[in-house]
């Protein structure tokens, strides 16, 4: 090659190894411009790293604050959400099988909702559409999506007992997210979550179709043996009563097809004691409503297994969902004087059950169940032939 060949490569060199060093900083300058011009939230980035052999950059120190109000840089001390560390990058994986699709993964990342002061008697709701920005920050379509190590919080300092209630310990792994349904395979994305809450476990699991013009899923959650005793803050600021002992556990299941869910939320109270008020300290109205709140607890407690549970079935569409109360109501009567709940995911809502009918998507899918309790409770089936009870 002649010597002028040579200095067009080495000048061509020397200009990459600059863009490669002024990279990081042109980067973090169109990050902190787009997180400046957000309407309901500001943030700044401290640092970002890029890692070219991978195709990856990686975000250091990422916090956002809600602002006060939509013309003010003026934002709430609490962030609303921090991240020591977000990697976004292609995902080779899927880059060997032809598709070219990202992945997300944030570390120790931290989530805060704050409830604000209300104003006009309105409380500001949160609208800024997080996903714009995620899609500004990563141009690809994620297809692999990963928590680490996370916390979310709920605040509320307008009582009088500051209320912080959070989840710690939480890990989150979502994969599949661009897969498109093949075969027998109608759900080929999945999403897993565990956590830790006062002393119990979360677990989440979800199948989906993240593709599906509508809601398609298949999900099952449960969270056990919350030691309420953490939570008297929560429950002397909303319901005006402290508890000595009782432990919280939820069982949930739903399916949602077609623009329309139906699934159950079953929660369990064990060994539930409400402080009594000959030795408690407070008002007398307190002192009184704990009362109450106690007598209440032991009418509808299961003597036998010391428990209080209900079974709210929930169906409808996304657009005017409803609770059932009637049967919630006489599950919690059923459960305090007849027999106790099963203590579990009871395996009674899929997927495949959602097909179109006659009266309705939910009908026939509910009917197997509440003919049963309907005849139950009218006496016309013994208790203890439901297998959903024990």
């Amino acid at each position: 090659m002649s010597k002028k060949t040579w200095i067009v490569i080495g000048v061509i060199a020397l200009a990459l190894v600059v863009l490669r060093m002024l990279l990081p900083t042109i980067v973090l300058d169109v990050v902190n411009t787009q997180l400046s011009q957000m309407k309901e939230y500001t943030g700044q980035v401290e640092d970002i790293d890029i890692a070219l052999i991978r195709g990856a950059y990686v975000i250091d120190g990422i916090e956002i604050v809600k602002r006060e109000t939509e013309d003010r840089d003026v934002s709430d001390s609490i962030p609303f959400f921090s991240s020591p560390r977000v990697d976004l990058s292609v995902e080779w994986k899927a880059l060997f099988k032809g598709k070219i699709v990202g992945e997300l993964e944030l570390d120790r990342p931290k989530l805060n909702f704050v409830n604000p002061p209300k104003k006009d008697n309105e409380a500001k709701q949160d609208t800024a559409d997080f996903r714009e920005l995620i899609r500004d920050l990563m141009p690809l379509s994620i297809n692999r999506f990963q928590i680490n190590d996370a916390e979310i919080h709920y605040i509320d300092n307008m009582t009088e007992a500051r209320v912080d209630v959070f989840a710690e310990n939480l890990n989150v792994l979502a994969t599949g997210l661009t897969n498109k349904p093949e075969g027998n395979d109608t759900l080929p994305s999945s999403i897993k979550a565990d956590a830790n809450v006062y002393g119990g476990a979360f677990d989440l699991k979800v199948r989906l179709d993240a593709l599906a013009e509508n809601p398609t899923f298949d999900m099952e959650a449960e969270m056990k043996e919350l030691d309420l005793t953490n939570l008297n803050d929560f429950m002397r600021a909303y319901g005006n009563f402290d508890v000595e002992e009782g432990e919280f556990n939820v069982y949930t299941e739903f399916a949602a097809k077609n623009g329309e869910f139906g699934g159950y939320v079953k929660p369990l109270i064990k060994k539930l004691n409400v402080v009594e008020w000959k030795t408690e300290e407070g008002t007398t109205a307190q002192k009184i409503w704990e009362s109450i709140v106690e007598g209440a607890a032991e009418l509808f407690e299961n003597q036998k297994n010391d428990q209080i549970g209900s079974k709210i079935m929930i169906e409808n569409t996304f657009q005017d969902p409803k609770v059932r109360i009637g049967p919630a109501i006489g599950l919690v009567l059923r459960n305090a004087f007849i027999q106790a709940l099963r203590p579990s995911i009871e395996q009674s809502i899929d997927l495949d059950d959602l097909e179109p009918k006659e009266n309705g998507f939910f009908k026939e899918l509910f009917e197997k169940n509440n003919k049963s309790d309907d005849k139950k409770q009218a006496g016309l089936v013994p208790t203890n032939s439901n297998p959903e009870l024990v």
